[in-house]
């Protein structure tokens, strides 16, 4: 999950926190470089695979460092952080928008950390005035919230509550949670403005959004201590009528592998990168991690990349073999774990999460019912894997691959009656299709509960039989006759007549050959 660090470089970012305050000559921008240097730290030491831009903004926006996993490029660029005028914060979401859709596009989650004192601007584009004209824009200049891809909005206010309810800043911000959907937090210094002060919210937004998720990865007797990145969110299922979180457990069991090819591309909630515990320089060349150690490795790291692990086992082997682990995340709630190629050198240990439920999966079936192949009494995949035995074929079939009638504008019924009554002044030479069209329409009526279409078309049948004209062939009145009838009696709603499987077949007569019936 990509991080865009928004920095305010507003002139009300120089202000100094008074002696009474803090003992050292401070401004509050120096106060918001110690807590960002704070979250890039942990980043490097926890988040080494996540990527991070730094934007800073006053009444323009500029993309100090473009998405890098590099922190100490974005360490320099802080410390060179340059003074600006007044604060703009419309323009730099949007700019911070652009950024994020044009290298991750619409669907990828991002965090978005937003440093500022609190200070809104004055006049036109401060964010009093953002959020006072939200109605009756042009769409070419609407408020660029909420974002057009999945966001977590943190706000970091470099003051504390007391002085941020003393105007309506606290409110605006509020608002400006919301209008993202109330996705993310504000957070604010306790006490007085210091080191410390800044360090503690930080510390609580990293608990918050950046603490990592430990787990034990089980493959029978097989084990390995994991970090899972990021924190996977709980999740609540719309069908529930009292919908409770759910969580997935800190053992991950795996109960299987299957072939990439028989699960595809599938449908996920979240994807999240899965780290073993204490890896190094060794360990990474094997499997996850891309950033670089240092040359100088200490005892204890050359000790650690000697000892076997599970969890770089398992990576390498889904890799080699082309295949995904079907890992179980909490009771009928499955997950995968693959191989993902993060460069041409490095790849990663990715776990993927299913929608909760025992058939996440339709074209596999319930994931309880998978086994190994060795219980099949033949090879479900052939002996030279030449077969597959996904998807599952349906037991039912479904109505989108059957010829259903819908009538969505009148019209459409209208070409349906029309083609009736067309063939019907075509009998007898018409009689296999007229009928076939007959018995679509009724089908349909009697699905719908139309018994006013049957009682019409029926009419119509009897107005045709009418109009016949002397040189008509004498088949044509019986057929035209027994159709209506058999309308109008299917138009009652009798289970005799207008049984749904039933159809009306055509009247055997003396011209024929044969004598009536159905």
């Amino acid at each position: 999950m990509p991080t865009v660090v928004l920095m305010d470089a507003s002139l009300s970012m120089t202000r100094p926190v008074s002696q009474e305050q803090c003992t050292e000559e401070l401004q509050r921008k120096h106060l918001a470089v110690a807590g960002l240097t704070m979250l890039f730290e942990h980043m490097a030491n926890n988040y080494k695979l996540e990527f991070t831009s730094l934007v800073a903004f006053s009444s323009l926006w500029e993309l100090l460092v473009p998405f890098t996993r590099d922190y100490s490029t974005l360490q320099e660029a802080l410390s060179n952080l340059e003074d600006y005028d007044k604060t703009c914060l419309e323009s730099a979401l949007h700019g911070i928008s652009n950024v994020v859709q044009q290298e991750w596009g619409h669907a990828c989650p991002t965090q978005v950390v937003l440093v500022t004192d609190g200070s809104l601007g004055i006049g036109k584009g401060s964010l009093r005035h953002s959020l006072q004209t939200l109605k009756g824009r042009p769409e070419d200049k609407k408020f660029p919230l909420p974002f057009p891809f999945p966001a977590k909005l943190f706000i970091m206010c470099i003051a504390n509550a007391d002085e941020l309810q003393m105007t309506d800043t606290m409110h605006n911000l509020e608002q400006l949670l919301q209008l993202n959907g109330g996705d993310g937090q504000i957070f604010t210094m306790e006490g007085q403005l210091c080191l410390k002060s800044v360090q503690s919210m930080f510390g609580r937004l990293i608990d918050a959004a950046y603490s990592p998720f430990p787990a034990v990865l089980r493959c029978g007797n097989l084990a390995s201590d994991v970090q899972v990145f990021p924190r996977p969110e709980p999740v609540f299922l719309d069908e529930e009528i009292d919908p409770m979180p759910r969580h997935i457990l800190t053992d991950l069991e795996i109960v299987g592998f299957i072939e990439i090819g028989d699960i595809s591309s599938p449908p996920v909630m979240s994807r999240h990168l899965v780290l073993p515990i204490a890896v190094n320089k060794e360990v990474d060349d094997v499997g996850p991690g891309t950033t670089e150690e240092p040359e100088e490795e200490t005892s204890a790291n050359q000790q650690a990349g000697k000892v076997p692990n599970f969890c770089v086992l398992l990576h390498g082997s889904l890799k080699v073999e082309g295949m995904v682990a079907l890992v179980q995340l909490g009771p009928e709630w499955y997950g995968m774990l693959y191989s993902q190629a993060d460069s041409k050198k490095k790849s990663n240990l990715m776990m993927s999460l299913f929608e909760p439920g025992p058939e996440p999966l339709p074209w596999l079936g319930k994931v309880s019912q998978l086994g190994p192949i060795s219980d099949a009494a033949e090879n479900p995949y052939g002996e030279d894997d030449s077969k597959s035995p996904f998807p599952l074929q349906p037991k039912i079939k479904r109505s989108y691959a059957q010829n259903v009638t819908v009538w969505i504008k009148a019209s459409g019924l209208q070409t349906d009656v029309q083609k009736i009554l067309r063939n019907a002044r075509k009998l007898p030479e018409k009689t296999q299709t007229f009928y076939k069209e007959l018995n679509r329409l009724r089908k349909a009526a009697l699905a719908f509960g139309f018994w006013e279409l049957l009682k019409g078309v029926a009419e119509l049948l009897e107005r045709e039989c009418t109009l016949l004209p002397d040189t008509a062939h004498p088949d044509a009145a019986f057929q035209l006759s027994h159709a209506a009838k058999q309308l109008k009696l299917a138009s009652t709603g009798d289970s005799q007549y207008a049984a749904f499987d039933q159809n009306i077949n055509p009247m055997h007569t003396d011209f024929s050959g044969g004598g009536a019936g159905m």
